[in-house]
């Protein structure tokens, strides 16, 4: 079994900050790719930002350059620093990873609970 468990969201104004932190346990071999998608309401689920191993990240173009993306791999954990927060950043949070287990042998998707990001105007 594997959990991912979030933190970190709440409410700020505008232009404010927010940290992430999104962290697996379990039977977990390795992790590859760690996301972070959010769902605002009345819209569809959109990936925000993608780690991967290798370190290559990939932005959407709404966050770029006020969003940052980071692993620690030792504690199974990833992060979304959110700088210069906009209305428009509202909504609900999800950390996705991409994990082999050791029991079962496998790979598969987990998505945490979500947590809610709300930005005053």
């Amino acid at each position: 079994q594997v959990q991912l468990v979030e933190s970190g969201g709440g409410l700020v104004q505008a232009g404010g900050s927010l940290r992430l932190s999104c962290a697996a346990s379990g039977s977990i071999f390795s992790i590859d790719a760690m996301d972070w998608y959010r769902q605002a309401p009345g819209k569809q689920r959109e990936l925000v930002a993608r780690l991967f191993s290798t370190g290559t990240t990939y932005y959407a173009d709404s966050v770029k350059g006020r969003f940052t993306i980071s692993r620690d791999n030792a504690k199974n954990t990833v992060y979304l620093q959110m700088n210069s927060l906009k209305p428009e950043d509202t909504a609900s949070y999800y950390c996705k990873m991409e994990i082999h287990t050791t029991t079962p042998r496998a790979l598969a998707d987990y998505w945490g609970q979500g947590t809610q990001v709300t930005v005053s105007s």
